[in-house]
């Protein structure tokens, strides 16, 4: 008896079916919990770390509970925040404390500094591990710490925003947060992974979330303005612009605190802190790719250039040569 050929046709629908299953479910209902929790994402090096250590200090500075949690495998925001000084994450400290049989206490992997507390997930050695499994794991362990009765005025996140998937989409996906800052420069590649994550939100409110995108932070500001023209596009606040600055840059790879009142930069943080407690999580319209090409000159952006479809000869090289047709062809009558 002959094997029965799979109908190729079914296959796919189910295949396509299945890619449009959500992954995660989403909670209903609107936030009640007095605690901010704020998700900041945005491109890998683009100035997240920074914004937070110093937000989050400035905000502390103002009699404000603040919670910091490094959220990025690089974890380089408690670095940051204490002076560069990196502290144990709660992925390292939980390996060692299952094989020493132990259980893990919050004084292992929360550490203080002006008012801040803070801790960092941190993630896998290269090559033994997924990142975003990681984050997953680390909420876990958060969750029988007693996250959810701890007592802060803010929670701060600090999202590596590159891919919106698995464990670094959690707080849109799984309603965690109540809104989401963007950082980005006026860089196409930072407004990119910018424009991906309003997606993600717009995506979840569609099946019934409540995250919401408060605004965009703008890092490194040059005044060139493509960063303000893409928050206009997709209708949401710029909360601050950080310029581009020396004295900042210096700071900043100092490990030097600026979010103070002793700071000839704290005003600006303090203007920030302000704008992040108050803004309203809004539904972003995020652009298509030509959209997004379009607040750019064009000569930065390769504009002007067609798709060319390459032909079988292209593939082949030189191995290229005429194929007989396997269409059958039949006699007329």
């Amino acid at each position: 008896m002959k094997d029965e050929v799979p109908n190729l046709k079914d296959y796919d629908t189910r295949l396509k079916d299945e890619a449009a299953e959500p992954s995660l479910e989403v909670p209903q209902g609107e936030p009640t919990k007095k605690t901010q929790i704020i998700a900041i994402y945005g491109k890998g090096g683009i100035g997240k770390s920074f914004t937070l250590a110093n937000l989050s200090h400035m905000m502390a500075e103002q009699g404000k509970r603040v919670l910091l949690i490094g959220c990025d495998p690089k974890s380089d925001t408690t670095s940051l925040l204490f002076g560069g000084k990196a502290c144990p994450t709660i992925i390292e400290t939980s390996t060692k404390k299952k094989l020493a049989g132990e259980e893990v206490k919050i004084g292992d992997v929360c550490f203080k500094r002006g008012g801040v507390f803070a801790m960092e997930l941190g993630g896998p050695e290269v090559g033994r591990g997924c990142g975003g499994r990681g984050i997953i794991h680390g909420f876990e362990l958060l969750e029988k710490l007693g996250f959810h009765d701890w007592d802060f005025d803010y929670v701060l996140l600090d999202f590596l925003g590159d891919v919106v998937c698995g464990g670094f989409g959690l707080p849109i996906a799984r309603d965690m947060a109540q809104k989401v800052i963007l950082v980005a420069s006026n860089d196409l590649q930072s407004l990119y992974v910018a424009n991906n994550v309003c997606s993600a939100v717009e995506y979840f409110r569609k099946l019934g979330g409540n995250v919401g995108v408060a605004g965009l932070v703008v890092n490194k500001d040059d005044h060139s303005g493509e960063a303000q023209a893409f928050a206009k596009a997709v209708d949401i606040p710029i909360l601050a612009s950080i310029p581009q600055d020396d004295d900042l840059r210096k700071k900043s790879a100092n490990y030097q605190i600026v979010g103070t009142d002793a700071s000839p930069w704290g005003a600006l943080f303090a203007e920030l802190g302000m704008n992040v407690a108050e803004a309203p999580p809004l539904r972003p319209a995020a652009l298509t790719q030509d959209e997004l090409l379009e607040l750019f000159d064009g000569s930065d952006t390769g504009a002007g250039v067609t798709l060319e479809p390459a032909t079988d000869a292209d593939m082949r090289g030189k191995h290229a040569k005429p194929r007989e047709s396997l269409e059958v062809i039949y006699d007329d009558a």
